[in-house]
């Protein structure tokens, strides 16, 4: 695996200061956010100067029942290519479920979600990833997630499960060691020990990442700093190996330049830490093969019974649903509140809008719509489904009628086709086609 190095990842709101920081060797980016026609002029700058840019994906859903989307697939192999990147990442997680495989509503998470450690879960998730690889130009890594729930009946410990995954499709792997203390705090796993059941050798880069604790739940925010037990597991991965590239991510609450810069000297610190205590100890890294034994294909029966099983719990996050039999009640309802509260920022991201002309009855509203109406396609539909809902429900006490008009006008420009025209005569048009429509 060639080395990266040290690398942070590139968001729009720290472009100037990710441009700025001295020792940035490689920068990643959503996969999803990017055009490759219109590629943001800093990353066109950074990669002038030299600096690897990566794809990262995030809506693929690797770990989910269904074979990965053409689509998707080909978008991403895309960015690959026009980016020049040396491989591109995806997540070990599913982000919907339901659809023709189980006849239930298809659903979508909006987020990661983890796959359960069983045999089956395992053959879909081989399959999946032998089948991006062949539609990907380059070598694809995946990453371990962070979970708020642990699945009922697991086979499989974490390093286990990523070491058979490696070894039977031969696939890089991105180890995130915050998603590991995460897991550590809220399913009591142990990062030492998922470290030592990794093939070591087939990391392709780690990523740092800061949280934050609440009622003894860890949250994965990516808008805090990096916390201290972060650092320390990443010191412990660095003395069992040296980990090709090492990467800060940031989503929220963006601070200036100087404490990025520090947090990436952090970073530095506990990975020159690692190796320090690798050179005194000889540790070496658990070596797997290359996915030369590739194994019996996942069946329709096994693919439906995740399938069921992964809707049901979907289901029971973003529809209210009952809990399906042996996860915990209370993680649920966490994990739910999680899901709805990222909805309304991500739609408050697409929409920007939105939050300006409701003001603070923005997210109560959003919230209140999200517990009556899932997600069944991307963020712009859903921000449209919860424009829909306001004006279907009867006006509020002391509420601005030209709220209301301003939220009509900004549905009507965007659910349509086309952009609605400015001269009258157009708009009268259409205004009577969609009446003729209707009848």
């Amino acid at each position: 695996m060639r080395r990266l190095g040290t690398g942070i990842g590139w968001r729009p709101e720290i472009a100037d200061a990710v441009e700025e920081m001295p020792g940035i060797e490689w920068v990643e980016a959503v996969s999803e956010n990017l055009c490759p026609g219109h590629l943001p002029d800093s990353l066109l700058r950074l990669r002038e100067r030299g600096v690897t840019v990566v794809p990262h994906g995030v809506s693929l859903g690797l770990g989910g029942a269904d074979r990965p989307d053409a689509g998707r697939l080909a978008a991403l192999a895309e960015r690959a290519e026009v980016l020049g990147s040396p491989l591109v990442t995806e997540h070990i997680a599913f982000v919907r479920a339901g659809g023709a495989l189980t006849a239930s509503p298809s659903l979508e998470a909006g987020h990661l979600l983890p796959v359960p450690r069983t045999r089956d879960a395992l053959d879909v998730l081989c399959e999946n990833v032998r089948i991006a690889q062949a539609a990907l130009p380059v070598p694809l890594a995946v990453e371990n997630i962070a979970a708020l729930v642990s699945w009922p009946d697991e086979e499989l410990t974490e390093g286990q499960f990523l070491y058979e995954l490696a070894d039977r499709t031969g696939v890089r792997l991105l180890i995130d060691v915050a998603n590991l203390h995460t897991n550590h705090v809220n399913l009591g796993e142990d990062p030492a020990e998922a470290l030592a059941g990794l093939p070591l050798d087939a990391i392709a880069y780690v990523h740092v990442a800061g949280g934050f604790e609440r009622d003894g739940v860890w949250h994965d925010s990516h808008a805090h700093p990096v916390a201290r037990p972060v650092l320390d597991i990443l010191t412990d991965l660095a003395s069992r190996v040296a980990p090709p590239g090492v990467l800060l991510e940031r989503d929220e609450n963006f601070p200036d330049g100087a404490e990025l810069r520090s947090e990436v000297e952090a970073i530095r610190a506990a990975v020159e830490k690692g190796r320090a205590a690798a050179n005194g100890t000889g540790a070496a890294a658990r070596t797997s093969r290359t996915g030369t034994d590739a194994g019996s294909g996942a069946d329709d029966a096994v693919r439906q019974r995740l399938g069921l099983a992964q809707a049901a719990l979907l289901s029971a996050l973003v529809a209210g649903t009952p809990a399906p039999e042996g996860f915990d009640r209370v993680r649920l309802g966490v994990q739910a509140r999680a899901l709805a509260g990222k909805r309304a920022d991500v739609v408050a991201k697409v929409a920007p809008e939105l939050p300006v002309l409701l003001g603070a009855r923005y997210r109560p509203a959003f919230l209140a719509y999200a517990q009556g109406c899932p997600m069944t396609g991307g963020y712009r539909r859903d921000a449209l489904g919860f424009v829909e809902h306001v004006l279907r429900t009867a006006p509020g006490e002391g509420e601005d009628p030209g709220v209301r008009r301003e939220l009509r006008e900004w549905w009507l420009e965007r659910s349509g086709p086309v952009p609605r025209s400015a001269r009258p005569g157009v708009r009268l048009a259409r205004a009577t086609r969609r009446v003729l429509l209707r009848r």
